[in-house]
């Protein structure tokens, strides 16, 4: 007589499947842990009744660990960093993604050494699912703790000198390039740049794009003029740069808020936009559209910066291993290139 084939139980992914909810979800209503609407809940607890599943001990004792909360984690010196347009459409993104599962949005900032200290405990402590990181400086101390910590790291944007498993970026070496053949192709010869900071990825990925560009067209690169990404530091530079080079013809600025800051010092220095100088930025946030004139610009899709970032980290958390994101950038011709 044969032998009788075990019944096979079900598993959490099938329960989280026929509830149609995700697997954090799921786990989470099984276990009352808190975030879980009182609809899902009920879904999950009908779809274990259909299935006839029965929880692992150990699996369980795992899952009630989570916290049910996700942190975004800005690390910069400027409190208000996160009324910034580019870190508010960062945590849009990530919010309606982390919505979407269930998950609780903590927004931390890393300002000072009590700020790093908060969040290495955070990590530390597993005082969240996962944690997203952005605006990481070279020799950052939260990118070796985030090698250290044994729980999901997902990075907005490559670490200077680290290689990440998991994180999101966009094309910054391409975008700086495109924006630099744009003014080369209007007939500028004598283009400078205002980078970023040279102690971030992202500043230092946008000059590589922008000197490839003009040693590309046979053209000499100018030296990097450093700003902070602030409009302030992109006036400022911009007025240095006149008074150093006052026969430039066309400006790449490394983001938005720079660009709007050379162009005002542009005008008040009685040029003329673009006649005299032209000028490109980087982001394309609502500060390029309304600037005068409005901006030529690379476009990056900043939320779904956010969103990625926050579906990457979901994955983590439910027990999968997502591959790194690049996302593409494309240019935004306005009145001033």
């Amino acid at each position: 007589m044969a032998e009788a084939v075990p019944r096979r139980h079900p598993t959490l992914d099938e329960v989280a499947e026929r509830a149609g909810v995700s697997r954090s979800v799921a786990s989470r209503a099984l276990n009352n842990a808190p975030h879980v609407s009182r609809a899902k809940r009920e879904a999950v607890e009908r779809a274990v009744r259909q299935l006839g599943y029965v929880p692992n001990p150990t699996a369980r004792a795992l899952a009630t660990r989570q916290t049910g909360a996700a942190a975004l984690v800005v690390s910069g010196e400027d409190p208000s960093i996160f009324a910034d347009p580019f870190f508010a459409r960062v945590i849009v993104g990530a919010s309606a993604a982390l919505d979407e599962a269930d998950l609780h949005l903590m927004l931390c900032l890393a300002a000072s050494d009590r700020g790093r200290k908060r969040v290495e405990e955070l990590m530390r402590s597993r005082g969240a699912d996962g944690v997203m990181l952005m605006a990481l400086r070279e020799d950052d101390p939260l990118t070796r703790m985030a090698d250290e910590v044994q729980m999901p790291v997902v990075f907005g944007g490559r670490p200077v000198g680290s290689a990440p498993r998991w994180y999101v970026d966009v094309d910054n070496v391409g975008g700086a390039r495109e924006a630099t053949e744009h003014l080369i192709s209007l007939g500028r010869r004598r283009v400078a740049v205002i980078c970023g900071r040279l102690d971030t990825e992202a500043g230092r990925a946008r000059y590589r794009g922008y000197r490839d560009a003009m040693l590309g067209a046979g053209l000499d690169p100018y030296p990097p003029l450093e700003g902070d990404f602030t409009e302030r530091s992109g006036a400022a530079a911009m007025a240095a740069l006149l008074a150093g080079h006052p026969d430039v013809d066309g400006v790449f600025a490394a983001n938005d808020n720079m660009a709007a800051g050379a162009l005002r010092t542009v005008r008040q220095a009685g040029r003329r936009v673009p006649a005299d100088v032209a000028v490109v930025g980087f982001d394309d946030l609502t500060a390029a559209q309304i600037a005068d004139p409005p901006l030529t610009t690379v476009h990056q899709p900043v939320e779904a910066l956010g969103r990625e970032m926050a579906r990457m980290l979901v994955a983590l958390v439910n027990g999968q291993d997502p591959t790194p994101l690049v996302l593409p950038t494309r240019l935004a011709v306005r009145a001033s290139a």
